[in-house]
């Protein structure tokens, strides 16, 4: 602790951070400070010339990063922070180019705009698929070394010199001949008035300052830790009342009947409203409290009667027998490289084998919520909101307005995982429907829509349970000579928005993501997919997308043929990315670090010890792990350690990777021990964090995260921790006790 705080002195105390969330009119009307609005080309992420707007010294229309009298430099984060570090890593890109005192930079977050804010990556406004920094790497770096243009323009106009003989350090411009200075906040009037060059130099990276640098304060902490910070629960709106809604016990349920005379009858309850379900189908009721308790106890009370007459009533035994004999149909053609069959049928030795895993809820720390005010022509949104462009468009859609006129405020999210990026916008419709419909009845009133964590874990979009048939072939010599595999899952991508976008040929390249281009060298790879459309349970991305099931299959069968042919699995891996020198790297790193070449430990008496590797790339980003495990004589697992190594590209706030990396490791843990959904007659049996479990903190393995040395471009970091996770565990029991576990989650399966 001693050093960590000499560390954050040397660069100077951290202002506590006020986040402030405005609109695009408030952003743009600071007085007399200087706000620079800067057009990034969509698809390129160029600086150009802005259109200067003299309206108190700032600029329109666009604005990442602005200037206050006071010196505050004000970087405007288009991306969610929802624990994952984005608003840290954007304003590292200004502060770095800007040369700003890291102490006086502070986020806030975007209004939805698309125009403006869009994700580079994507085309919309939006946070997801690991991209924030990616997309923003020189977007954000030119804002702010056009911003240092500008000040040291009006600084070189105010001292009377060449604006070549200034520099820049920790928000002082300087002109070191003659020893005179000036702050950002005297030049912020006056550089309001420059002209915004069309063209600005970024910094080559032996110059950098902030980033790849080490304890780094994050924007958010601060906050977080005094409590001002402000995520959703937390918005107190006048008059405002708390809706709690009530969701079928089985997806495609509708509402038959509703007695809400108990419900009334709570303390603090106001109404009970109906209204029409935007995603579900049919009609919903909700129930209107001026406190959550009083309307969670309301709406628990009500009485209600469903039509299950179209709800999906499968079992989880009756679904995997299902996805199990498709599974031994062909499928759809993802990749045909030369001819498995045939490979497989002069094959010295075949492996067969299914891997199996579960329907996962997200489980963010935060439940589902959402803010609705309405008015006679607009809405106005408060929300930890990941899907702008999408929840926009939807909401306006829904209220028969201009997207324009939906107006969305961008607060903090505890976690998400890519939930709260809905594809139907399911949340947020269901808000803005009992707005609506309690507007409509009378209760004209801010409303606050609050799901609980029961609500949360059996409300549906989920990771899609997912089925793998794979049959490998290897020669003589244990080479690989081909490797088939079939998969069967629900499409995450299909009836939504994005279907015509990224759907083709009924592939849904989310569903076979980590499969369909395989890194290692064999010479027939065929992967087939089977997307049933009959299966009622709705399901969305889940942290690393399809990547957590592909690399579990994918990465354990390697380590199958690798036993088959008796060589190490390190080594058996290594000889077959020779193509794929950044696969190799981490592989490399991760091996070394943990002694791959050195015996592991002996455990205590009765207990077999492992250690299992295993490398994958997802969202640009190259990730091995190796994990040691012990195995007691009942059965009783433990996972001691895991040594993880990262290439992400250039490192822009390194303290932050490894946190992503620890923070996933941790997340994909839980999934591989515990975490399972399941259904009966089509009902969700887990209701929360009981029977639902995640990771415990005395189950948290020691964990170390090593980062490769990169000039590349920046890559996700947010993601791609969670995929090698499960299969380098499960290989490592295979290590210690001589069993492969094929289906997720291990559970108490080892038990004697």
């Amino acid at each position: 602790m001693h050093v960590l705080a000499k560390r954050q002195d040397r660069q100077g105390a951290a202002s506590p951070l006020r986040m402030v969330n405005v609109s695009r009119r408030g952003f743009m009307k600071g007085a007399s400070g200087l706000a620079l609005g800067l057009y990034m080309a969509p698809l390129l992420g160029r600086g150009g010339g802005a259109r200067a707007a003299d309206d108190g010294g700032e600029f329109a229309p666009n604005a990442f990063v602005r200037v206050t009298p006071d010196g505050e430099v004000v970087v405007i984060a288009k991306h969610i922070e929802m624990g994952q570090g984005t608003y840290t890593g954007l304003a590292t890109l200004v502060a770095e180019e800007l040369d700003a005192d890291w102490a006086s930079v502070r986020v806030e977050g975007a209004p939805a705009d698309t125009q403006r804010y869009q994700n580079l990556a994507f085309g919309i406004q939006g946070t997801g698929g690991s991209t924030s920094i990616a997309n923003a790497f020189e977007q954000m770096r030119r804002a702010g070394a056009t911003a240092r243009a500008m000040l040291v323009a009006a600084a070189a106009e105010r001292l009377g010199v060449s604006p070549g003989s200034l520099g820049v350090s920790r928000s002082r411009v300087i002109h070191e001949a003659s020893g005179r200075e000036l702050g950002f906040g005297e030049l912020a009037e006056a550089a309001a008035g420059r002209p915004v060059p069309g063209e600005v130099r970024l910094k080559s990276p032996e110059r950098f300052t902030l980033i790849g640098r080490q304890w780094l304060m994050r924007k958010d902490g601060p906050a977080k830790t005094d409590g001002s910070a402000r995520f959703t629960q937390d918005v107190q709106l006048d008059g405002m009342l708390i809706a709690v809604p009530a969701h079928p016990p089985r997806f495609g349920s509708r509402l038959a009947g509703v007695d809400d005379s108990a419900a009334l009858a709570v303390p603090g309850v106001v109404a009970s409203v109906r209204f029409p379900s935007p995603t579900r189908g049919g009609e919903l009721v909700a129930v209107l409290a001026s406190n959550t308790w009083a309307a969670i106890k309301g709406r628990d009370a009500l009485t209600l009667e469903w039509d299950d007459s179209q709800a999906f009533t499968l079992g989880s035994e009756a679904l995997e027998a299902d996805y199990r004999e498709r599974a031994g149909r062909p499928g759809d053609p993802v990749t045909a490289r030369g001819d498995a069959a045939a490979a497989l049928n002069e094959a010295e030795r075949v492996i067969e084998a299914d891997y199996v895993v579960p329907y996962l809820a997200h489980a963010a720390m935060e439940p589902l919520n959402c803010v609705v005010e309405l008015g006679d022509d607009g809405c106005t949104i408060h929300n930890g909101e990941q899907w702008q462009t999408m929840d926009q468009q939807q909401v306006a859609r829904l209220l028969g307005l201009e997207p324009e006129r939906v107006t969305i405020h961008q607060l903090y999210a505890g976690g998400s995982f890519g939930r709260r990026a809905n594809p139907v916008s399911d949340y947020v419709l269901e808000a803005v429907a009992i707005a609506k419909a309690a507007r409509d009845q009378g209760q004209d009133a801010p409303i606050k829509m609050v799901w609980t964590r029961e609500d949360d874990t059996r409300g549906g979009h989920y990771r899609p349970f997912n089925y793998h048939r794979a049959r490998l072939a290897l020669d003589a010599d244990g080479n690989l000579t081909a490797w088939h595999q079939r998969l069967v899952g629900q499409s995450i991508m299909t009836g939504t928005p994005m279907e015509s976008m990224l759907v083709e040929d009924g592939i849904d390249p989310t569903s076979v993501e980590g499969i369909a281009e395989l890194p290692y060298a064999v010479p027939a790879l065929n992967v087939e997919l089977h997307t049933p459309g009959d299966i009622g349970v709705p399901v969305q991305w889940w942290r690393s997308v399809g990547h957590t099931h592909t690399a579990f299959s994918t990465e354990s069968l390697i380590d199958e043929a690798a036993a088959a042919a008796g060589r190490d699995p390190y080594r058996y891996r290594r000889e077959r990315l020779d193509a794929h020198p950044r696969w190799r790297g981490v592989l490399d790193l991760a091996a070394e670090k943990a002694g791959w070449s050195t015996p592991l430990e002996a455990g205590d008496e009765g207990v077999r010890r492992g250690r299992g590797i295993a490398v994958h790339q997802s969202f640009g980003s190259y990730v091995a792990q190796v994990a040691e495990v012990s195995v007691a004589g009942d059965g009783k697992l433990a996972v001691d350690r895991v040594v993880c190594a990262v290439d992400c590209g250039l490192a822009i706030n390194p303290d932050m990777i490894r946190a992503q990396m620890e923070g996933g490791i941790g997340f994909a843990l839980a999934a591989a021990l515990h975490s399972e959904l399941t259904l009966d007659e089509g009902r969700v049996q887990q209701s929360n964090f009981h029977d639902f479990q995640v990771l415990r903190l005395d189950e948290m393995p020691e964990i170390e995260v090593h980062i490769v040395p990169s000039a590349e471009a920046p890559t996700g970091v947010g993601e791609p921790g969670v995929p090698p996770l499960a299969p380098a565990v499960t290989n490592a029991i295979h290590a210690a006790i001589g069993r492969r576990i094929r289906r997720l989650p291990i559970g108490n399966r080892l038990e004697a």
